[in-house]
């Protein structure tokens, strides 16, 4: 029987949550925590909406799983999210203890792989899913920023 909850259906959620930064002007990265096939917190970016450095996308969604859950620990729960981690958002997975962690699009400069940023032991990290429709919203943002200022 095929299974149609996979990364590529979670990640397409990811990516409605990135398209609703857009539309508020924000970097767009959303991201869904799932357990169970069930959704059970999502989030984007809202760093210029609540003027917070650290409201990313996955401290959104991080925080809407546990409360979800009644507890800190997202063990057996996947991170769905539209551009890799930066080194903040993969410390808080760590202390989450998340198992696993699926980005779309890789963040050279100041992502979690690059930066050797560690995660937990048992957590699990896979990339590249959606990449190109990752990656086209966040260039197309950008282009979009550079051409009004």
């Amino acid at each position: 029987m095929i299974n149609p909850f996979d990364d590529t259906y979670f990640m397409k959620k990811a990516l409605q949550e990135a398209e609703a930064a857009y539309e508020k002007g924000e970097i767009p990265v959303g991201a869904v925590i799932v357990v169970d096939n069930k959704i059970i917190g999502r989030g984007h970016n809202l760093t210029e909406t609540l003027t917070d450095v650290t409201a990313h996308a996955e401290m959104q969604a991080i925080t809407a799983a546990a409360n979800f859950l009644g507890g800190k620990y997202l063990k057996n729960c996947t991170l769905y999210v539209t551009l890799e981690p930066c080194q903040m958002c993969a410390g808080a997975l760590y202390w989450s203890q998340i198992s696993k962690i699926v980005y779309g699009a890789r963040d050279m400069e100041r992502g979690c792989i690059n930066l050797n940023t560690k995660l937990h032991p048992k957590t699990t990290i896979t990339g590249g899913i959606l990449e190109a429709e990752t990656s086209a919203l966040l260039k197309r943002f950008f282009i979009e920023k550079r051409n009004l200022n």
